[in-house]
């Protein structure tokens, strides 16, 4: 069962697009979208970011049905990351608060493209939160990594992303052992950023690992 939160951007407020079993719902995967470095604009219904994580969605939600996990997808306010990520970070917490009312004490997993991979990094912390899958995430050499300890960590990333880079995607998962429960790096080869090369091999490894984390 699909259900959207009404949308209204104009007010800048986010929504929540969920995707709930009919069985009882044993987990839930957070989806994050992706975003820019500078912008107040609202993410519309134009958003190609928020776009290609609805597809994500549709494309892990059976098999999670499968298994009595939930699939919510987080729509923010605005697209930039303004240079603290107040905004995606805040409305990332907000979710996180949504999903315990909804479904107490089920664990999460997050899972982010790009700004998405960020945002989650920052929010690992929260109650019910046991892992945080990023997608060609952007996670530039000072991410903190404070938020990951005793969570799991996972992150796939081509090496012709010309928007984030795949060597620092490896640096910060290499960093992240120190705290994280386990930090794994996937290079899924000669693919860029936007996740419209090798669908197939994106749609795999964002369920199975996704899902994997909820074992």
């Amino acid at each position: 069962m699909v259900t959207t939160s009404p949308s209204h951007a104009a007010a800048l407020v986010p929504t929540l697009t969920r995707d709930e079993p009919d069985a009882e719902v044993t987990g839930v995967v957070l989806l994050l979208h992706g975003g820019t470095e500078h912008s107040e604009a609202p993410v519309g219904n134009r958003s190609a970011s928020w776009y290609r994580m609805r597809a994500i969605q549709r494309a892990v939600t059976p098999r999670a049905h499968e298994r009595g996990v939930a699939t919510w997808l987080l729509r923010y306010r605005t697209r930039g990351w303004n240079g603290t990520g107040a905004v995606p970070i805040a409305d990332a917490r907000w979710a996180l608060e949504q999903i315990t009312a909804t479904h107490p004490g089920v664990p999460i997993v997050l899972l982010g493209h790009s700004m998405g991979g960020r945002t989650a990094i920052h929010v690992a912390d929260a109650p019910g939160v046991v892992g945080v899958v990023g997608l060609a995430p952007w996670w530039p050499p000072d991410s903190p990594i404070a938020a990951l300890r005793g969570r799991h960590l996972r992150a796939a990333h081509g090496r012709a992303d010309k928007i984030t880079s795949a060597r620092a995607t490896r640096a910060f998962v290499t960093a992240a052992e120190t705290v994280a429960a386990s930090a794994e790096f996937t290079d899924l080869g000669a693919v860029g950023h936007y996740m419209l090369r090798r669908v197939g091999d994106w749609n795999a490894y964002a369920t199975e690992t996704a899902l994997g984390l909820l074992d």
